[in-house]
């Protein structure tokens, strides 16, 4: 039924920080300055996060910084500033562009969280044509210890009743400022929550309020007629105070100096691209021209031609964004730009971000149909497989071990009676978590799908939920609060060309219990449970199973007792002590106890299997018997089954010990035939099957006879 192998890449999860909150910390504390061929280096850390600033003192532009960590550190997750995009390659480096250059004199900050505190990082920076221009190692500060004054944490009184004092700073960037062009003023320690004006010389240009620390940053633009001299930035309280830095403002049009030499260039299109990527591409040219480019496919084909007007200063940019398909084949790809007068030729490639990656050999299956998928997964590496039916019904579950060759495959029969539709194949290993679609006896449409990043929380967390569904569709996502009400509006996410989006749910202000949270597209829905302040330890515990003897296969209910609202561990174990699946659950607000997520594998052995649930020190434990031999003898099991909602309620048949085509019928209590049923028997010998009620049945006691091609039986179950 199934044979796997798997193949090699590295996740990444975390939670961005705000660049506002970076920019903040950045100015309490004093920078180590790391300076290499005048790119200028400064970087401060605060736990695992570390702020890293590069300012431009090159004659030149720079529009790349690669970053990379040492040996016993990696990467979690990164922020860059607006206009500017990352990647993290698979060898740990990120690799941060824009389509507006960083010139000589400007800054630009990013933020990264690693898994190790005050990490010394690698940096590179290039220009748009990949060129070095500047290379090193900085290693940051530590945010230094604040001492608290009274009636203020942070700051003096001398500073929260005075407008400006001696403490107060500021600066401008960048420091070699334009005429008309727009500056960024930050300053600290100044008076809390009090508004300041802003002079050059003795022209007032604007005004800011600072925050509760006496902390402010605002944008400030120099007006158009101002000269191109030496002049002091000013800036002044409500008592005349005042606090100035003096710096030469630059004519624009010393901004470029020989239009007749500009040279041809193209940036915004990083070395790798992934499907789904937003590409903001820019560049230079000769003045008043236009510029075309022209793109090649990895068979050498022209698929596709851009133009742009280049304006009288050299500069040209796509008027739109290009964002990449989600059905962009993966290879390698160029571009021919000319401007009429030069021509260079740029270069990418098209890979997939993903580490599992899986897909069914046909997109349709008939009934009868052996549905098979295949594709790569890290390598050494467990993986679960998971495959539903329509109904969401749990069709097969197991756990595999990676091989070093990392690919997979998988294959599972499916039975002229199976159900039509869209039948989910989920594929976990690790963090990385992928849904795989194909449809029986119809194209597959995609559903919506969520999941979050684990099952627990804090009140202070940010829980990441990965959403899938149709390209470029919106969902709606809706939080469930304990009580079954909504916590809050609806929340609209729109998913990326890929069918994918990631949303950061902050929990502060959620009290301790379970959520759910529903994510909705028109009439299709679906919800993930996810519980926040539930703790270990707080009670006996007692479980059971729903029966004794299982077969390989079978899925298991756990049904138990506990403390409310208890956070738990369960976890499947073979006779020979392996662990075959290990999870956290919980108990809800009546202290019950209810986990079907647990599966006898369809390779399960004979003998006594155990399930542990545990919370802190308390535990108990059920034992099983898993008879993986072949049944002497028809034994035919009716159980309740699940209400199908517009199809109406259902009875699980399951009969175990027939071979070739078997023939059912139902038969009320006065001997009529109400339904005949007939299916082909697996490999195993065994039919489970859901019988869907019909509407018009008759409550009273009923009659299943089973009959194949050697054997016969019997036996009765009651409709309410």
């Amino acid at each position: 039924m199934k044979n796997l192998n798997y193949m090699n890449k590295s996740s990444l999860r975390g939670i961005f920080l705000s660049i506002v909150l970076i920019s903040s910390i950045a100015l309490m504390i004093i920078p180590s300055t790391v300076h290499a061929e005048k790119i200028n280096v400064s970087s401060i850390a605060l736990e695992e996060t570390t702020i890293i600033e590069f300012t431009n003192d090159l004659d030149e532009e720079v529009n790349t910084f690669r970053i990379w960590p040492g040996s016993d550190f990696i990467f979690k997750s990164f922020k860059t500033e607006k206009r500017w995009i990352g990647e993290k390659t698979p060898q740990g480096i990120i690799i941060f562009s824009s389509s507006e250059s960083i010139k000589p004199g400007e800054s630009v900050k990013f933020g990264i969280k690693t898994d190790k505190t005050n990490t010394g990082i690698n940096w590179k920076a290039l220009d748009s044509n990949d060129e070095q221009k500047g290379l090193g190692k900085v290693l940051p500060d530590k945010l230094p210890e604040v001492i608290p004054k009274k009636g203020d944490s942070t700051q003096t009184s001398e500073n929260k009743d005075s407008g400006i004092t001696s403490e107060s700073i500021f600066r401008i960037i960048p420091g070699n400022p334009n005429v008309g062009s727009t500056i960024r003023v930050t300053g600290d320690n100044f008076g809390a929550l009090q508004e300041f004006d802003f002079y050059i010389d003795n022209s007032k240009i604007g005004s800011f309020t600072t925050d509760e620390n006496g902390y402010f940053m605002t944008t400030m633009k120099i007006p158009q007629n101002q000269n191109a001299d030496r002049v002091d930035f000013k800036i002044k309280d409500g008592k005349g105070e005042e606090k100035k830095i003096s710096l030469r403002i630059g004519d624009v049009e010393n901004r470029i100096a020989d239009t007749e030499n500009i040279k041809l260039t193209i940036s915004g299109i990083p070395s790798i691209i992934h499907r789904g990527d937003t590409l903001e591409i820019s560049g230079t040219g000769y003045p008043n021209s236009a510029i075309t480019a022209e793109i090649t496919n990895p068979d050498g084909e022209i698929i596709n031609s851009r133009t742009a007007e280049v304006d009288a200063k050299g500069n040209w940019e796509l008027d739109e964004s290009i964002i990449v398909p989600s059905d962009t084949p993966f290879g390698e790809y160029s571009a021919t730009i000319t401007d009429g007068r030069q021509s260079i030729l740029k270069s990418w490639t098209v890979e997939t971000d993903k580490k599992i990656i899986i897909t069914p050999n046909n997109l349709k299956y008939e009934p009868g149909e052996v549905m098979k998928f295949n594709g790569t997964a890290l390598p050494n590496i467990p993986i679960e497989i998971i495959l539903e039916d329509p109904l969401g019904k749990e069709l097969f579950s197991d756990v595999f071990e990676v091989k070093e060759s990392g690919t997979v495959e998988f294959e599972f029969p499916t039975k002229q009676s199976s159900p039509k539709g869209t039948y989910t194949l989920i594929a976990t290993q690790e963090k990385d978590i992928e849904f795989i679609f194909a449809g029986l006896g119809q194209l597959p449409s995609i559903p919506v799908k969520l999941q979050f990043d684990k099952l627990n929380y804090n009140t202070y967390d940010i829980a990441v939920i990965s959403l899938t569904g149709e390209s470029s569709e919106i969902i709606s996502l809706l939080i469930i609060d304990p009580s079954d009400k909504p916590k809050e509006n609806p929340i609209s996410i729109h998913l990326a060309p890929d069918g994918t989006a990631e949303y950061e749910l902050d929990l502060e202000g959620y009290g301790s219990g379970i959520y759910s949270a529903v994510a909705r597209k028109g009439t299709a829905q679906t919800s993930e449970v996810f519980t926040v302040g539930l703790q270990t330890g707080s009670g006996d515990i007692h479980i059971d199973t729903t029966k004794e003897r299982y077969t390989p296969g079978d899925s298991i209910l756990v049904l138990g007792d506990t403390a409310k609202n208890t956070l738990l561990s369960i976890t499947l174990i073979d006779p020979d002590g392996n662990i075959i699946k290990e999870k956290e659950t919980f108990s809800d607000k009546n202290g019950k106890i209810s986990e079907s997520s647990l599966r006898i594998p369809a390779d399960g052995i004979s003998g006594m299997w155990s399930i542990n649930v545990k919370s802190g020190a308390n535990f108990d434990i059920a034992e099983i018997e898993v008879v993986s031999t072949a049944i002497e003898g028809m034994q035919i099991t009716v159980e309740e089954g699940i209400d199908l909602q517009h199809l109406g309620e259902s009875i699980q048949f399951k009969i175990v010990g027939v071979d070739q085509t078997v023939n059912i019928d139902i038969i009320n209590s006065n001997g009529e035939i109400i339904d005949s049923l007939e299916f082909v028997a697996s490999s195993a010998g065994e039919i489970n099957q859901l019988w869907i009620i019909p509407k018009d049945t008759a409550p009273g006691t009923y009659t299943i006879k089973v009959e194949d091609a050697f054997n016969s039986g019997e036996t009765t179950f009651e409709i309410d």
